[in-house]
């Protein structure tokens, strides 16, 4: 897909990780095209998966959400079945942000979000507990350093 890409969808990719919530005109103003044949193609970047939603970026410890944790998750059996098994449970608990399957010494690394470390600490118990977890490593975070969630599109972009 990145292939039939061209420098306008480009354009629009950058401006809607820029502003998620611009207006089709204003869009379509900054790409360089009228407002119909921007929001058909807005609508097929969308339909391909490329652009896969919106949402709002909120600050977690404004919000109370004071401990963010790193857990490396190490499983007993790598076999496909109980992969699978592990991430449809890690589907069902809120406090798990982000969940990477990993190649190495680590099967998983989840992000975690919490109010306090109380809260961790029981889900923490929760998690080693769970099927087919050999055992959980963590590392509680100290500070932010960078938070871009933005794709870097000047890496991956074809010259037009």
């Amino acid at each position: 897909m990145r292939s039939r890409l061209d420098s306008i969808d480009w354009k629009i990719l950058d401006e809607l990780q820029r502003d998620g919530r611009i207006t089709n005109v204003e869009l379509s103003r900054r790409v360089g095209i009228s407002a119909p044949p921007c929001l058909r193609r807005m609508r097929a970047l969308e339909e391909a998966g490329i652009i896969r939603g919106y949402r709002a970026l909120l600050d977690e410890k404004m919000l109370g959400f004071d401990v963010t944790v790193f857990a490396m998750v190490h499983l007993v059996s790598q076999a496909e079945t109980d992969l699978a098994a592990f991430e449809e449970r890690v589907r069902g608990w809120p406090i798990v942000r982000e969940c990477w399957m990993l190649s190495g010494e680590v099967d998983f690394i989840l992000k975690c979000v919490a109010p306090d470390l109380a809260t961790f600490q029981k889900f923490v118990s929760e998690l080693t507990a769970a099927p087919n977890v050999r055992n959980v490593k963590t590392a509680l975070t100290l500070r932010r350093s960078k938070d871009e969630a933005m794709v870097p599109l000047e890496l991956g972009q074809s010259p037009a």
